[in-house]
């Protein structure tokens, strides 16, 4: 004998779904762009700086050094 889940089960199920989807793929979307645009990351810097940590440990951590240093040297770059 199957067990069906009742309707309001099956929308909340279907909303945690959607809501998982979402946040996956606009992080997708961001890193993407954070990893091709160094404008982009000066932006984040000044709104976000805590994602763009985040984008920075991940990078390292996965064995690619030097952007944030890079990043860091075209800023003071361009201020001057």
């Amino acid at each position: 004998m199957a067990r069906t889940m009742d309707p309001l089960a099956k929308k909340i199920f279907k909303g945690v779904l959607v809501a998982e989807l979402v946040g996956v793929f606009g992080a997708y979307f961001l890193f993407k762009k954070m990893n091709t645009s160094q404008d982009f990351r000066q932006t984040m810097s000044k709104k976000f700086p805590f994602i763009l940590e985040v984008y920075y440990k991940s990078i390292e951590h996965s064995g690619m050094y030097g952007i944030r240093e890079q990043d860091q040297e075209k800023w003071l770059n361009s201020k001057n």
